[in-house]
């Protein structure tokens, strides 16, 4: 775990809003000059604290913006079932995200694609289709008033 100091925090909320944001203007924004701002940029980044840097898509305007989260609980908890669950949802494309997870089922995935029909296909054809699979609960998005992931 790094501890981080405050002109850090301020960096790494900056580039989180803006990820291609000058040297010059995060520099300004956070106190520094732009030579010292680089350095600590490129430090943060050799320690892995900042891994990239990521497009903000607008996935309706590219024909995916039916997003739907799904919990997905496995018939058997074993590591065999869970490694051949993942390498599934690896390879489709609908799923955005796919998380492990505690509590009553064993993952969260999220979905984007086209319209209804598509995720129902996915749904029926794709993960209703794998083996390991013992329940799924779809939650169908329809507004994000708050989302900042990039």
């Amino acid at each position: 775990m790094h501890k981080l100091d405050d002109i850090n925090e301020r960096i790494l909320r900056e580039l989180s809003q803006d990820g291609r944001i000058s040297n010059i203007e995060l520099a300004d924004r956070v106190g520094l000059s732009p030579s010292a701002c680089l350095r600590r940029v490129q430090e943060l980044e050799r320690q892995g604290i900042i891994t990239g840097y990521r497009a903000v898509l607008d996935r309706t305007k590219l024909g995916s913006g039916f997003v739907a989260y799904i919990g997905v609980g496995l018939n058997n908890h074993s590591k065999v079932s869970q490694e051949a669950f993942e390498r599934a949802i690896s390879r489709a494309p609908e799923v955005r995200e796919c998380h492990n997870i505690t509590g009553t089922i064993e993952y969260l995935l999220r979905i984007e694609c086209a319209d209804l029909p598509t995720y129902k296909a996915f749904h029926t054809d794709m993960l209703g289709a794998l083996p390991q699979v013992n329940s799924i609960t779809s939650y169908v998005v329809m507004g994000s008033p708050k989302d900042e992931r990039a």
